[in-house]
């Protein structure tokens, strides 16, 4: 009897030692697995984490690379482009050197008044470069002188017209240093420099106002044609026909035309027109001055 109770109590000895042997195991494992799931987790979110970094230098990177692009390009821009064309004495255009001779050069009066700026902005949509010779009294307010700025920075050459538009040979040099210098300072002021080319009002020119444009180096410059004063073409269509289609059309013509309505209405039908007949549309940047 005394041996069959001792081999009970072996027996059930054994079983509870087997028992918490086996949860020990159990809690191991289950330790174990915990430590490698967060260790996995660990490693997915660094991997995460170094690839939003990776993502954010490339990012960064491409950023600065399109950055100095631009400062290059920007750079370029601001290179004087070489003089390729010269003005004649009939004030028209012709070829320095191998130049392309069949150009036209366009130009506006009387801007910034009513519709140079919607003006520009066309022109600048038909890649068709201009020069916009500026009066002073069109850009004594600073909504005015806003609109100076926007065609500037479309592209746009900006000329002098003088202050007030006089006629030259009726005032004193005084007056005419006012009406040409006076208004240089001006434009300089709002766009950052100084104009390239001069105008006089009614082409009426004189020694001083030549001697002027010299010392401020300016390309003293009337025209090859113009017909939007004249009361027959104070019309769209009228205006687009004869700016194109005049026999005074010719290689490197100086095309004359002021800021309004009917001239602005019929620009997109000039600007075809003269490509239409093989005129490519003369960049000043590329015309020589003093």
């Amino acid at each position: 009897m005394k041996q069959l109770i001792t081999l009970v109590l072996i027996t059930l000895i054994l079983a509870a030692c087997g028992a918490e042997s086996q949860g020990k195991s159990d809690e191991t494992d289950k330790a174990e697995q915990t430590e490698v799931e967060e260790t996995n987790a660990s490693g997915s979110g660094e991997e995460e984490e170094a690839s939003e970094q990776d993502k954010e230098e490339t990012e960064a990177q491409d950023e600065e690379a399109t950055e100095e692009e631009a400062t290059t390009q920007q750079d370029e821009s601001e290179v004087p482009a070489e003089p390729q064309y010269q003005l004649t004495g009939n004030w028209s255009f012709e070829p320095i050197n191998d130049a392309n001779p069949e150009v036209a050069l366009l130009t506006f009066d009387d801007a910034p008044d009513e519709y140079a700026v919607e003006m520009a902005k066309k022109l600048k949509e038909m890649n068709a470069p201009a020069i916009f010779f500026v009066n002073g009294h069109f850009i004594d307010t600073e909504e005015e002188k806003e609109k100076l700025k926007q065609i500037h920075d479309m592209g746009f050459e900006i000329g002098n017209h003088t202050n007030s538009h006089a006629s030259l040979p009726d005032l004193t040099k005084e007056e005419q240093r006012e009406e040409i210098v006076g208004l240089n300072d001006k434009i300089e002021a709002v766009i950052g420099e100084r104009p390239k080319f001069f105008r006089a009002p009614f082409g009426q020119n004189t020694d001083y106002s030549k001697q002027l444009s010299q010392e401020e180096k300016m390309l003293v410059m009337n025209w090859t044609y113009g017909y939007d004063w004249n009361k027959e073409y104070m019309d769209a269509d009228a205006i687009a026909d004869i700016m194109v289609n005049t026999n005074l059309l010719n290689n490197g013509a100086n095309l004359l035309m002021h800021d309004r309505e009917w001239t602005y209405k019929g620009l997109s039908e000039i600007v075809e027109g003269l490509r239409n007949k093989g005129y490519e549309l003369l960049d000043p940047k590329l015309i020589k001055t003093p």
